[in-house]
């Protein structure tokens, strides 16, 4: 038994939309029994040959593209509607509706497309200058590792500090991106390597002048700038779609080593620095006068030392993903 479906239409400037109403599933099962449906409409116009539909159980949707843009008059040729067609009031508009619904859709493009140009040159210029700056500590400390030995070991808070400190600074930028959905990745790994590398560089180096001529200082800043010389002129390339594929790999490979030897790193100069506090008092937790004493900041460094090596196996896990995740894919597009 053949039945005809209720049609619904509605149109743009650029489209048809048929909505079909029927009573049985997509294999024609209904209420009472199978059925089939069917029905044709000869168009006011000209249309396209490629057709969108998209089906459920009770309806389908059709799309129609006209050969050419305009606004019809009526959906059929004949000036008598068929009495299983009627407007879709949910999709109607009338002409000038729909050329007000072109214009905020343009007035929308320009919106995002302004958005995504500031956005883009955002970032471009945040990792130039944090590669530019990396790229300086990295050339400084190899330039003075062959001139001066290791004697350059010792020096390295010295001369290195000031550009570390504004690039760590800076670095804070990306877990407001990561928050704001700026760029797309975890808040919590961005958050983990920003706020370590800052403990680091401000409690441990910077608070203790005991330890600007130890050695680990040295070791801690060459390994994060090899790092970071991959990583943000990979970003570089990726604010305007860009790949190079060497610098891909290193990208995702070179942390592999790295990352774990500066944590390594990082581990020695807070073991390095504990004595320290103990012996000077300094960011001791005061107790109460009745308690008569006060606890060490070095308690609160052996804790930080667990949360470390906790947080080196939330990165390394995520890094890990990234890296598989990246390569697959590109595997998969190169098949």
């Amino acid at each position: 038994m053949t039945l005809t479906p209720l049609v619904y239409w509605a149109q743009r400037h650029e489209e048809i939309y048929l909505l079909l109403f029927i009573t049985s599933d997509a294999l024609g099962h209904g209420a009472k029994g199978q059925h089939e449906y069917e029905f044709s409409l000869e168009f006011f116009l000209p249309v396209k040959s490629e057709v969108r539909h998209k089906s459920t159980q009770r309806q389908v949707n059709i799309t129609v593209r006209k050969e050419q843009r305009g606004w019809w008059e009526r959906l059929t040729a004949q000036e008598r509607k068929p009495v299983f067609l009627a407007p879709d009031f949910d999709r109607w508009l009338d002409e000038s509706d729909a050329e007000m619904e072109i214009q905020e859709k343009v007035r929308q493009n320009k919106i995002f497309q302004h958005h995504s140009v500031l956005k883009t040159g955002f970032l471009f210029v945040y990792n130039l200058v944090q590669f530019l700056g990396f790229s300086w500590i990295f050339v400084n400390m190899t330039v003075r590792l062959f001139i001066f030995g290791q004697d350059s070991l010792y020096d390295t808070f010295h001369t290195i500090s000031d550009v570390m400190f504004f690039c760590q600074i800076l670095a804070s930028v990306e877990v407001l991106n990561a928050a704001f959905g700026v760029v797309r990745t975890g808040v919590i790994p961005t958050l983990i390597q920003v706020v370590g590398r800052n403990f680091i560089l401000f409690i441990i180096f910077g608070s203790l002048e005991e330890m600007h001529h130890r050695p680990v200082v040295f070791f801690v800043f060459y390994l994060w700038s090899t790092i970071e010389i991959f990583r943000y002129p990979f970003y570089m390339l990726g604010c305007f779609n860009t790949e190079w594929k060497t610098l891909t790999w290193l990208r995702y490979t070179v942390w592999i080593p790295l990352y774990p030897l500066g944590v390594l790193a990082e581990a020695v100069a807070v073991i390095q620095s504990i004595p320290i506090f103990d012996q000077t008092k300094l960011l001791s937790i005061p107790l109460p006068k009745a308690i008569g004493t006060s606890i060490s900041f070095s308690y609160v460094l052996q804790i930080y030392l667990i949360l470390m090596f906790l947080g080196l196996f939330i990165n390394f896990r995520h890094l890990y993903k990234q890296r598989k995740r990246r390569f697959r894919t590109k595997k998969r597009k190169t098949h």
